[in-house]
């Protein structure tokens, strides 16, 4: 039988997710739980460092990186081969250097639990792929480290360690947070009090939403008087479901489109289709390729479904695939300022909504960056 997982959740680094993790893993300790920690970033933080102390600490192994420099990860095999009750794995969103089991950390983790380890887990709410862009506008950095959304769904439990921005702030002020002579450029940059309290707001949205999720998941589960009457609420649901596509092309401002139409999807609960309208006869090579490239693995990291329909009209093409999967919400992005005689022909969001069966929603995503850059001219 499969671990259970705990996941941390904070909206930036310092608000204590790992200390509050390694407390908790002492408690499970002190009730006479098999406990270790398989990976531990401390950031030479002496507090958590000190709250590690007494826990068994599984030894971590060297990787070569490029032949020369080496690094220490976590021993993916000797965690397992331990078999603790319980296994304390900071980062969760950690990017692993070649020649590992895994690419993430977070997958380390899938076979931690896949062994029947428990696992108490960090990470913060900017590594979640739908979140990329949201925060991208909100702090200006992007963000290179994600993990896919549905790893925080599928935990049996996530801890929000919540904190104010002005208490964040003091933190780093005192000097633990970052080395003294990193404050300054925190301050001038990711922790403006604006952005800390944009993504404390972000964070707070995003656990209400699993909150909601798991309780309907709960919901439609409980025994309600009936095995009939289980089955038939589980039937009466799925009749009256949504289910979302977002047309898209290759070309990097789609990505955006794709995960705020992932989000919407959540919301939904439901499937999130994403579509290209080829034209026909089109070669899919040089920047076609990696940006349909790009799509593709970004709907996998996401679970959508991604799909190609050969047509010389965007319209008619997308209607066909909507009536197919039964879709009752179409995205699409901002479309550029036509000129010329352009500006005579009816806007793809209207031609949709002429050619999409009756009940069919067509919604547009703004493209924030392009007003941005427009504002700035």
């Amino acid at each position: 039988m499969a671990g259970s997982y705990k996941i941390f959740l904070g909206m930036a680094a310092g608000v204590g997710k790992t200390y509050r993790m390694l407390q908790e893993g002492h408690a499970e300790a002190v009730a006479g739980r098999d406990v270790v920690i398989g990976y531990l970033e401390p950031h030479d933080r002496p507090e958590t460092s000190e709250q590690a102390r007494g826990l068994e600490v599984v030894p971590r192994r060297e990787v070569a990186i490029r032949g020369r420099a080496t690094v220490s990860e976590m021993d993916l095999g000797a965690v397992i081969e331990r078999a603790p009750e319980l296994a304390l794995i900071d980062e969760l969103a950690h990017t692993n250097p070649p020649g590992l089991e895994h690419e993430k950390r977070y997958q380390d983790i899938a076979s931690v639990l896949a062994a029947g380890i428990d696992v108490f887990s960090t990470v913060n709410v900017q590594h979640l792929e739908s979140l990329n862009d949201q925060v991208a506008e909100l702090t200006g950095v992007r963000v290179r480290e994600t993990v896919p959304d549905n790893v925080l769904a599928e935990a049996d439990e996530v801890v929000l360690i919540d904190l104010t921005p002005e208490a964040l702030i003091a933190r780093l002020r005192e000097g633990r947070i970052y080395p003294t002579r990193n404050i300054d450029a925190a301050l001038n940059n990711f922790f403006k009090i604006e952005n800390l309290a944009a993504l404390r707001e972000v964070s707070l949205r995003q656990v209400a939403e699993e909150v909601e999720s798991k309780r309907l998941v709960f919901a439609e589960t409980e025994p309600v008087g009936t095995r009939d009457a289980e089955r038939v609420a589980g039937d009466a649901a799925k009749a009256v479901g949504e289910r979302l596509l977002a047309l898209v092309r290759p070309q990097a401002s789609s990505q955006r489109l794709v995960r705020r139409a992932w989000r919407s999807a959540q919301r939904l609960g439901t499937d999130l289709d994403l579509l290209w309208v080829k034209p026909p006869g089109a070669t899919i090579d040089g920047e076609c390729e990696r940006q349909v490239t790009a799509l593709r693995r970004l709907a996998s990291v996401l679970g959508a479904t991604f799909l190609i329909e050969e047509h010389d009209d965007v319209v008619a093409g997308a209607a066909r695939v909507a009536r197919e999967r039964g879709s009752t919400y179409i995205m699409v992005g901002e479309s550029p300022r036509p000129r010329g005689l352009a500006r005579l022909r009816e806007p793809l969001p209207q031609r949709l909504m002429r050619a999409t069966p009756p009940g069919v929603d067509v919604r547009i995503v703004a493209n924030r960056g392009v007003k941005d850059e427009e504002e700035k001219r």
